[in-house]
């Protein structure tokens, strides 16, 4: 399938030994959060969203590789956060004042920490949070 974009690869920097210690033997969680913005201006704000993002990661001991913003034609945002121990997105609906957050988290960052720094920064209110173990049980 052709979807027109190529893909850019990179290769990271770091030793990976460095950015991801005994990765395969830590838990892997799916955390999604929804929360309403008090401020609705945050979810056309590519730049203010990614700088909460950074700073939520970094709170949670994380390291983010790459990134990417797509701003849509009624604003909204989508932001993805590629880490070293997994990815962050932020999707955002102005029309609904709505934040969608997923960060998949494996390693040695607290998914818990970054959530709740990324909730505060971004000014969520209502918000769900939803935690899902990932991963499958040690074969036998």
């Amino acid at each position: 399938m052709d979807s027109g974009t190529s893909l850019r690869l990179q290769h990271a920097q770091r030793p990976l030994s460095d950015l991801r210690p005994l990765e395969a033997f830590t838990p892997k969680v799916l955390y999604a959060v929804d929360g309403a913005v008090g401020d609705p201006s945050i979810t056309t704000d590519p730049e203010g969203i990614a700088a909460a993002a950074r700073a939520a990661v970094a709170a949670g001991n994380g390291h983010v590789l790459d990134e990417t913003a797509v701003v849509f034609p009624n604003g909204a945002v989508t932001l993805v956060l590629v880490l070293a121990e997994s990815h962050l997105s932020v999707h955002t609906w102005p029309e609904e004042s709505l934040v969608a957050v997923d960060l998949f988290s494996c390693g040695a960052i607290d998914g818990q920490v970054v959530m709740d720094e990324l909730v505060g920064r971004l000014g969520l209110e209502r918000v769900r949070v939803q935690r899902l173990d990932r991963g499958l049980p040690p074969s036998r």
